[in-house]
């Protein structure tokens, strides 16, 4: 319980330090706030007092640090202001694109670790041979090309040229393979090269060896010896990416014209809407530093080593 403990302490302090940089963003933006949430509400053009009242309201004349406590107050009541192009609460206006968000990066995040869990294995199984080669050749290809250009050319090529999928997806989850595959082939491809690196680590070690040499096949040796030993740095690196890819899913949305959160953001950025920026940071940061410390605790729990340390 105390190592656990610990670990949730740790994992407070880091969303309270990822709090006080999405805060930052709203008093370090161009512009007054306070007219633009007025604007937002309808007050095209806002008198000095009833932006000073705004400006109280939000508490922009009072010290930074007493600023940054009430900012925090109101978001942990679920309150990220108002949007300055809707004039709706930015709670709401992510409510309804959350789930499509999350359809898309849960399903890309299951493509990602099956594919470079079964690449990874059939790499190391068949090390050196031609099929380890074309993994290798592949998930190096891969990695190397940006997330946008592959759903390009999935574009191009499935959708328009032989017609699988759609090109405007329109929300509809019959068609969320399509960008989910295009989002998950970057991180699957990292995933693939870092733990076939591991399992052929492993496969080196004298407690694989001594299996080896009491007649385990390589099959048992791979998977009952290896693979456990393998999967942790494999796991730190899943903790990771998941952040990249809900950071991530905001291009594959504008690409695939998917009505998730990402899209919302990117028009938010371009009007310079930046209580939805907020909004969208902090979700991503909470999310990253959750699923960090859902995978630090799933390691202390594989491994004896970490709980006896």
């Amino acid at each position: 319980m105390r190592l656990v403990g610990g670990r949730l302490l740790q994992a407070v302090l880091a969303v309270l330090g990822a709090s006080v940089l999405v805060w930052a963003l709203l008093p370090l933006a161009p512009g007054d706030p306070a007219l633009r949430l007025l604007q937002a509400r309808g007050i095209e053009d806002p008198t000095a007092i009833e932006i000073e009242a705004m400006r109280a309201e939000l508490a922009l004349d009072r010290p930074l640090p007493e600023q940054y406590l009430q900012w925090l107050g109101r978001a942990v009541r679920g309150d990220l202001s108002l949007s300055y192009r809707t004039g709706r609460p930015v709670v709401q206006e992510i409510g309804k694109r959350l789930p499509a968000t999350l359809i898309l990066s849960g399903l890309a995040l299951l493509i990602a670790l099956v594919t470079a869990l079964v690449c990874a294995l059939l790499s190391a199984a068949f090390h050196e041979r031609p099929l380890d080669r074309a993994i290798r050749l592949v998930t190096q290809v891969i990695a190397s090309l940006p997330s946008f250009l592959i759903g390009l050319l999935l574009l191009q090529y499935l959708v328009v040229q032989f017609g699988i999928g759609r090109v405007l997806s329109g929300g509809d989850w019959r068609y969320v393979a399509l960008p989910a595959l295009c989002l998950s082939l970057g991180r699957a491809a990292d995933w693939t090269q870092l733990l076939r690196a591991n399992l052929l680590e492993c496969l080196g070690a004298s407690y694989t060896l001594v299996a080896t040499a009491r007649g385990a096949t390589r099959l048992r040796v791979l998977v009952r010896y290896a693979l456990p030993n393998a999967i942790l740095p494999f796991l730190t690196a899943v903790g990771v990416g998941i952040g990249g890819i809900i950071g991530g899913a905001a291009i594959i949305e504008a690409v695939f014209s998917w009505p998730g959160i990402g899209s919302y953001v990117l028009e938010a950025i371009s009007a310079r809407d930046f209580p939805v920026v907020q909004g969208f940071v902090a979700i991503a940061g909470i999310s990253y530093v959750a699923a960090s410390l859902l995978v630090d605790l799933l390691g202390t729990l594989l491994d004896p080593r970490q709980r006896e340390a």
